[in-house]
């Protein structure tokens, strides 16, 4: 058995440990169920890379793919779950992937993918289409026998969008992964995670994210799980009341969305059982942060970083109260620095480029990508996220713009590039240039600047709009197109997106 749900199934018979709203499992279920998954990707040939991808919806499938293939040693691809078979296809070719997993929304995507990369199998919950191992009979013809242990772990490798139009892997950095020697090693050091202290968790967010997944990885440590399909605000306040949510990971689109039902919906739900709520994605609006503490109490922690190397600076809610709008101190390996445009320290209180300095020398690292890793640094380990800001005397950093493409809506990166490379090419379009504008809820949101080809008679911007839809995942597209005459192109044809910006934001 697996040594964590075998002594949970022991020692807590009746507690259910994962539940989403179709199903609940558990400990002993759990058990059965990661062991059955970890002997069938053992016996299989998972190349060199031993990689496997997730490309499903949030459910307790999902879960169990994540934690049985990480028990198996195999490093794991989660794919979000929104991509077209064809960005699918290109994930699971870079990172070598031989098995997928995937359900009923996700099937026919995933099945045109995996026949494009070559991927030999794949798995699927739900209806799923031939050509496609019903999860039920493939779990079923495996050993549900302890899998040996003694194998190395290996990290996640995660996909972001690319800045020049194809996704880039990292691997899931070391502040994110609990290390070990071995399988078993690794497993009792995500059993002594301090969140453990901090009662069920709820998951909100795609678990195509790291932040979600932490659901799955917590299991180690004893923690039941929740699971949402979807983020619905009154679900969410619900769940938290019906499960006695402890601890959640959120982006700050949750918590506008949260705030904007009724007083007297939000009054029928007790969320007092919250002790930690980790937010990330973006930088929190300062009303709706304050908002929050005032409704939940001092239980958030924002968790400022990037997939690619984890948390770099974090605040607790007692100390934002103190210093409103910042998003903490750097944390251990990881040193903050304000520099000018050439690269020079400014002083406290100054705003210049946010970069940080990786004592370990790691840094960012990206998956078969020397150039890229080595564009992400100015120098060994020291990178930048790609935002503005200013450091105060005790060393707390306000970010203030971002000198990156970068748009973050919603919590979920995007780059423009994708968008502008496929709009460059409809008949109707001279010039383009896609920039985050503000949004409400999403913080961010992506809109297309067109110079038309024939001014006199444009395309209009919902055909341009359903046009770059049926070509890229509609979470990247621009939601709105405004047509212009220039986009201040210098005379290396490069483009300031920060002036594009900047009348947008003014306010």
């Amino acid at each position: 058995m697996t040594t964590f749900a075998a002594e949970l199934a022991r020692s807590r018979p009746e507690e259910v440990a994962i539940r989403d709203e179709r199903q609940a499992l558990g400990w002993a279920e759990v058990d059965e169920t990661l062991n059955r998954v970890a002997n069938g990707l053992l016996a299989r040939d998972l190349g060199p890379a031993h990689r496997i991808a997730v490309f499903a919806e949030n459910a307790v499938e999902t879960a169990m793919a994540n934690l049985g293939g990480l028990v198996a040693g195999a490093s794991v691809v989660p794919v979000n779950f929104h991509l077209t078979a064809d960005e699918a296809a290109y994930i699971l070719s870079d990172a070598e992937v031989r098995v997928l997993f995937v359900d009923s929304i996700t099937a026919a995507r995933g099945l045109e993918a995996a026949r494009q990369a070559g991927v030999p199998l794949v798995v699927g919950w739900g209806d799923v289409p031939t050509g496609v191992e019903p999860w039920s009979d493939w779990l079923a013809a495996q050993s549900a026998a302890e899998p040996p242990s003694d194998q190395p772990p290996r990290p996640n490798l995660l996909y972001t969008s690319g800045t020049t139009g194809r996704p880039k892997g990292t691997p899931l950095p070391p502040t994110m992964f609990a290390g070990g020697a071995t399988v078993k090693e690794h497993l009792e050091n995500l059993g002594k995670s301090p969140m453990a202290a901090f009662g069920p968790h709820l998951v909100v967010g795609p678990m195509y994210h790291t932040g979600p997944l932490s659901g799955a990885r917590l299991l180690a440590a004893g923690v039941s799980s929740v699971i949402l399909a979807r983020f619905d605000a009154e679900k969410t306040l619900d769940a938290i009341q019906r499960y006695g949510i402890g601890n959640s990971v959120m982006v700050p689109t949750h918590f506008v969305r949260m705030l904007a039902l009724p007083d007297d919906v939000r009054a029928k739900y007790d969320t007092s059982s919250l002790q930690r709520i980790s937010h990330t994605g973006a930088k929190c609006p300062v009303d709706v942060k304050r908002a929050m503490i005032e409704w939940w109490g001092p239980v958030f922690v924002d968790a400022y970083g990037a997939s690619e190397v984890g948390t770099t600076c974090m605040i607790t809610s007692e100390e934002w109260l103190t210093h409103p709008g910042s998003v903490g101190r750097s944390v251990p390996p990881f040193e903050a620095m304000i520099l000018d445009d050439d690269g020079n320290p400014l002083p406290a209180g100054q705003e210049g480029r946010l970069f940080f300095k990786d004592a370990t020398g790691r840094g960012i690292v990206y998956h078969n990508a020397p150039e890229k890793t080595a564009e992400a640094h100015i120098a060994p380990g020291v990178f930048t996220l790609g935002e503005i800001a200013y450091m105060d005397a005790e060393g707390y950093v306000y970010i203030t713009d971002r000198f990156s493409d970068m748009v973050v809506s919603g919590g979920v990166n995007i780059y423009p590039a994708e968008a502008e490379q496929l709009l460059i090419h409809h008949p109707g379009v001279l010039d383009v240039a896609c920039i985050g504008v503000p949004h409400t809820e999403m913080g961010e949101e992506l809109k297309a600047l067109v110079i038309p080809r024939d001014a006199a008679n444009p395309p209009s911007a919902a055909e341009l709009i359903a046009w770059i839809r049926e070509r890229l995942s509609t979470y990247k597209c621009p939601r709105t197109v405004e047509f212009v005459t220039d986009l201040g192109r210098n005379t290396m044809g490069k483009i300031n997106k920060r002036k594009l910006r900047a009348p947008y934001w003014q306010s």
